[in-house]
């Protein structure tokens, strides 16, 4: 998620009882194991998702 610092205003992960757990970016859920997918995340599946919300013409943060 570093990549997108640049247009990322807030980012939350909140955590639950019994491995629950919400991500949110910018005020909008992305992720949530208790309400939405109803499992864990696969690895890289949240920046998948994180990238689809804010679409493909978003380049990523210039590191150099």
């Amino acid at each position: 998620m570093t990549n997108y610092q640049h247009i990322i205003e807030s980012l939350t992960f909140y955590t639950g009882s019994k491995g629950a757990f919400e991500v949110t970016v910018n005020d909008e859920l992305i992720f949530s194991k208790q309400t939405m997918q109803k499992r864990h995340a696969e690895e890289g599946e949240v920046l998948e998702l994180f990238q689809e919300l804010i679409g493909p013409d978003v380049e990523p943060y210039p590191t150099k």
